[in-house]
């Protein structure tokens, strides 16, 4: 049986892409965290390290803080919808649309943070944060509709 045939499944690879993109988030703040001149004694006070960050690197951190911020309003939105798909083996194009639409901006957020360019920062933000209001209303009509 195909993946995809499987009405469930564009939430949860929604779930899975977006726990990807948090991980993924720590690679660029990683990378200015290298440029920060890290030391032992980083090690007593590991947030001090955030001030020698260079601009775009305290802009990874920010990112990488809201990617998680961002996951937990998520993913209970896609739960909601593989529990409304299986109890009434229904799902609509927008729910579907929203849930493979997030992961996708998310990761673009990161990127355009990094870069600062807050227009499109902001349109990725809102976009997402659309993505799991749909997610949520579509299924809980779903589930209402039992």
């Amino acid at each position: 049986m195909e993946l995809f045939l499987i009405p469930s499944a564009p939430f949860a690879w929604s779930l899975v892409l977006t726990s990807a993109v948090v991980v993924l988030s720590i690679i660029p703040l990683g990378a200015a965290r290298s440029r920060a001149n890290f030391e032992m004694k980083d090690m007593a006070a590991p947030r001090a390290i955030f001030d020698r960050l260079p601009p775009w690197g305290k802009r990874a951190n920010w990112a990488h803080q809201n990617s998680f911020e961002s996951f937990t309003l998520h993913a209970p939105a896609c739960l909601l919808c593989i529990i409304a798909v299986l109890a009434t083996k229904e799902s609509t194009s927008l729910a579907i649309g929203a849930a493979l639409l997030h992961p996708f901006l998310r990761l673009m957020y990161i990127f355009v943070y990094i870069a600062n360019i807050p227009p499109i920062r902001g349109l990725c933000w809102i976009g997402a944060l659309l993505c799991s209001a749909i997610l949520y209303s579509e299924g809980l009509k779903l589930m209402l509709a039992i």
